[in-house]
This record gives structure tokens, C-alpha cells and sequence, in this order.
């Protein structure tokens, strides 16, 4: 008996962690495709390239999940590429070369290793006001790309925002709608999951699904150090790519306190240098390993509060399963099947409670005091103006814009910022009476 009953809470904890791997599956073969894409990989470059990445993005999963006196925050964090690190590694390589590439990750993995201790010190920059005003920006700006997933993934095709692909997305959002409000259990738990299958379902009956993918993988694949030649490092492209590595860790510590909140675990300084040091060993694998550089995927934060799911379990089957799907092309070819829009309805919802997350730490805020109103009305306006208007930094230095362009940087800089400026818990507020206290009776002794 004892038996059937840990044989189902395991394979409830696979489901969970097949759910997580879907969640960020289409953000980490993004990055490959899109890199390999401008360096005009041919196709046996770019299969070992999206399969050692997706082996890579397990393997960094992991060394978060085990927790040691030397790294790893412990938490139910998933791991994937860097988004923010597509455009300076294209610039790199175009302008350089592959190997220039991967030694500037390589010297980034080494930089923020070396920084951890002193980085997870300012953790006191980093009160509710601000992690709160960072994790609601984190999600508001992930919206957009949900929306642009929503429409078809690309907006010069000629098929973006079709009825087929905003009705799969929808469908999409209903299902997962659905099972949350009339599932129970463990249905309501893999309520994304299911709406990834519901829509996938009927966007292959609607013929958006192929099996191309599958068919043309191959069947195996190994990691390879330095498959791409040896690497070479050059200071500009190693200064873009350390600076880049700053905005990773400023983008996870807002993950690593979400994470905390949702978990009521309070997450100390060790924590967070833990936390870094294990970001730091996957960046350095990945230049080693000519992949990427790795952080904290905020969309799993999402998951998590949506699932309701808090332990690290199905977590380290998401990691074993993208290490199995790296080493086996053709089987992790089967996720690639799921059409852009279906993802992007699952997005949708992922993103939005991301962004409730932070409203829900921004509750522990005094918003009486005008000063927080002041610091988080400020920091949210920049954050989302960057994001959508990137192009009014054009004037300025690459270098430059790919930090000022980045609305979760540039909101969370302003948050520490005005935080340090203003000083608002020095300003106390009296509150008003309640009515308890006007009505007590007055004493007459």
C-alpha cells in the first residue's frame, strides 16, 4: 500500500516537472535559434547547439537545487538562457568571433562568482517596496512577449494575430482557466499542463502542428567542451557580457525574495551568495560548453504560486527531464511541436501572476506615506517606458543602451535609488483612530 502511494506521489511530482520544463521550454531554444540564426549556423550547428542548450539549462537547475555550503539557494527555481544576453552575444560574434563569444561568458561566470559575497550584502537595498515594484515590473514587461507569442511569435508574418492563432491561445487561457476554478486537486495543479495539451490538441487539428522537428533530430547527442573552437577573450566583449551577468543577478535576487514570499522562507545573505555562485558555475559551463549564459526564469515563479506546488521535487524531475531531452534530440523535439500561440496563452496567465506577486508584496507597503507612493509610481512608469519605447536611448552608446533599455534594470536601480534618497521609513504616518478606539469609554478615576 505504502508502495502505490509513493509511486503516485512520484508521478504526480514527473507531471509538475514536465509542467515546469513547458513553462520555459520555448524561452530557452529561443535564444539558441535566435543566436545561431545570426551566425548562420548550418543545421548540424544548430541541433547540437539547441540540444546541448536544453542539457545545459537542466544542468544549471540543478546545481540550484542542491543546496550545499557552497552554492545553491535551495529553492523551487528554474533555470534557462539569459534573454537579455541575445543581442550583445550576436553583436560579439558578428563583430568578432564565435570563440570571442564564449570567452566573454567564461569571463562573466568567473566575475560573478567572484562578486557573490559582496553582491548578497546590499540585500538591505531590497526592502518590500522595492522587491515588490521589481517583481510587478518583471511580469508587466513579460506581458508583451506573451501577447507577441499570442499573435504567432513573429509580426511580419502574414498569419500574426489570424482568428486560428488568437482562437488555440484563447482556448488556451480558458482551459487553464477552467481547471483552477472547477478542478480539484491535483487537476487544479497541472492546470497549465493541460492547457498546453488542449491547445496544442486543437491547433493540430486546425493543422498548425508538424512533426519536422521529430522526424529530421537526431538520436543522440553528448556534451562537447569547446565544440565550437577554442575560446578567445577580448575586453570590450567581456565587459559587455559582465555587465550583462549584473543585470541577470539583480533580475534573480528579485526572483529569489518572490520565491521567499510565496514560501514564507525568509531568504538570508547566504542565500543569496549561494544563489549566485550557482548561476556563476552555469555561466561558466555554458561558455565552456559553448552554449549560454544561464539565470533564474521568472515564468516558473508564476507556476509555482498558480500550482500551488512549494517543494523542490518536481522541480528536479524538470531538471532530469531537460538533461534527457538534451541528450535525446529527437525525443526533446517533441516539445517544439507545441504551436508559438498555444504557448503564448499559457504565457499569459504565468505572466500576469508573476506581475500579482509583486502587488501582493507591495501590500506589506505603508502606501500613506507619499514617499513609497513616490518610489514605486516612479520606478514602475521608467521600468514599463523603457520597455516599450527602447528606441529613445538610440542616441546613446551600445553598451549604454542594452542597460537603459531594459526596463527591469532600469526600474530596479530606480527602486534602490529613490529608496536610498528618500529615506521613507524615517517618515512615519500617524494613523487615524479606528472606531474601536473612539468608542472606548473614558475613564473617571
Amino acid at each position: 500500500m505504502l508502495k502505490k502511494v509513493n509511486t503516485a506521489r512520484e508521478s504526480k511530482a514527473a507531471m509538475l516537472g514536465l509542467q515546469h520544463l513547458l513553462a520555459m521550454y520555448s524561452g530557452a531554444i529561443l535564444v539558441p535559434l535566435l543566436i545561431g540564426g545570426a551566425l548562420h549556423f548550418n543545421s548540424s550547428q544548430m541541433t547540437y547547439l539547441v540540444s546541448i542548450d536544453i542539457f545545459m539549462c537542466g544542468l544549471a537547475t540543478l546545481l540550484q537545487l542542491l543546496k550545499n555550503r557552497m552554492f545553491g539557494i535551495g529553492l523551487p527555481v528554474v533555470l534557462g538562457c539569459a534573454v537579455q544576453a541575445v543581442a550583445p552575444l550576436q553583436m560579439i560574434g558578428q563583430h568578432f568571433t564565435i570563440g570571442t563569444m564564449y570567452g566573454a561568458i567564461i569571463v562573466a561566470g568567473i566575475f560573478v562568482f567572484a562578486i557573490a559575497g559582496v553582491f548578497a550584502k546590499i540585500r538591505r537595498l531590497f526592502p518590500p517596496l522595492v522587491t515588490g515594484t521589481v517583481i510587478t515590473v518583471i511580469g508587466l514587461t513579460l506581458i508583451p512577449i506573451a501577447f507577441l507569442n499570442l499573435g504567432g511569435g513573429d509580426v511580419t508574418a502574414k498569419n500574426f494575430g489570424s482568428p486560428v492563432n488568437l482562437g488555440v491561445g484563447a482556448l488556451t487561457i480558458v482551459v487553464i482557466l477552467a481547471c483552477n476554478i472547477w478542478g480539484r486537486g491535483f487537476i487544479r495543479q497541472i492546470a497549465v499542463l493541460i492547457g498546453l495539451l488542449a491547445g496544442s490538441l486543437a491547433a493540430g487539428l486546425a493543422g498548425m502542428v508538424s512533426v519536422r522537428p521529430v522526424l529530421e533530430a537526431s538520436w543522440f547527442h553528448f556534451p562537447q567542451p569547446f565544440y565550437f573552437g577554442m575560446p578567445h577573450f577580448e575586453l570590450s566583449s567581456s565587459l559587455t557580457m559582465v555587465m550583462i551577468a549584473l543585470v541577470s543577478m539583480v533580475e534573480s535576487t528579485g526572483v529569489f525574495f518572490a520565491l521567499g514570499d510565496l514560501l514564507n522562507r525568509p531568504v538570508s545573505t547566504a542565500d543569496l551568495k549561494k544563489g549566485y555562485r550557482a548561476e556563476a558555475l552555469a555561466v561558466m559551463l555554458g561558455g565552456i560548453f559553448n552554449t549560454f549564459p544561464y539565470t533564474t526564469y521568472s515564468q516558473n515563479v508564476g507556476l509555482v504560486q498558480l500550482s500551488g506546488i512549494k517543494t523542490r521535487r518536481p522541480v528536479f524531475y524538470a531538471a532530469g527531464f531537460l538533461m534527457l531531452l538534451g541528450l535525446l534530440p529527437k525525443v526533446g523535439a517533441l516539445a517544439t511541436m507545441i504551436p508559438v500561440p498555444v504557448i503564448g496563452g499559457a504565457m499569459v496567465v504565468m505572466f500576469g501572476m508573476v506581475a500579482m506577486q509583486g502587488v501582493r508584496m507591495l501590500g506589506q507597503v505603508d502606501f500613506r506615506n507619499n514617499k513609497n507612493i513616490l518610489i514605486a509610481a516612479v520606478s514602475i512608469g521608467l521600468g514599463l517606458g523603457v520597455t516599450v519605447q527602447p528606441a529613445i536611448f538610440q542616441a546613446l552608446p551600445k553598451t549604454a543602451q542594452l542597460m537603459l533599455s531594459n526596463g527591469i534594470v532600469m526600474a530596479s536601480v530606480t527602486a534602490v535609488i529613490l529608496n536610498l534618497l528618500l529615506k521613507p521609513e524615517e517618515e512615519t504616518v500617524t494613523a487615524a483612530p479606528t472606531a474601536s478606539e473612539i468608542e472606548q469609554p473614558v475613564s473617571h478615576n
